[in-house]
């Protein structure tokens, strides 16, 4: 049996982790709050211009630029769905506040936290192409799965740690 100050610091561990993974998902979210000015803050730093190479990032940025801007002008209540986005993540992340309480009884929110991130490759990759996002794009949007899945991934192996 292991000593009770390991499984201190292997709860420690997990909690720092889950409270990483809380904190990415919140932010990812509230970012969506803000979107057009977040939009116009990038396209000035980058200096987006639709006359740039199409495809290259300068373009892409002019282009997403553009379309929010005239959406927002003629249909500003489609800002609404990115105001649900927002709110969906931050739901998601509440439902980690188990996993950080009581690893051993929660891990299978981790499991499910896993295929959500796995989910994100395929759709990014196949929804990505349907509308049109340029690939370099998409493989930026894998990337949030694949860097959400380490940390559930490491969680879920402390968690075994922490049941012995």
């Amino acid at each position: 049996m292991k000593p009770p100050e390991d499984g201190r610091r292997t709860l420690l561990q997990i909690r720092i982790w889950i409270t990483l993974f809380i904190v990415g998902l919140v932010l990812s979210g509230i970012t969506a709050f803000p979107l057009q000015w977040e939009l116009d803050l990038l396209a000035r730093w980058i200096d987006a211009d639709l006359s740039a190479p199409e495809g290259s990032l300068r373009w892409w940025i002019a282009r997403v630029h553009d379309g929010l801007n005239t959406t927002y002008r003629s249909y500003s209540f489609l800002g609404y769905g990115t105001d649900w986005l927002a709110f969906g993540h931050i739901v998601i992340a509440m439902f980690f506040i188990g996993p950080w309480r009581d690893p051993v009884k929660n891990a299978w929110v981790l499991r499910v936290g896993i295929a959500a991130c796995v989910g994100v490759i395929p759709l990014a990759l196949i929804c990505g192409s349907v509308r049109g996002i340029p690939f370099y794009w998409r493989l930026i949007d894998c990337s949030f799965g694949i860097l959400g899945t380490v940390p559930l991934w490491w969680c879920l192996r402390l968690i075994r740690r922490l049941e012995r």
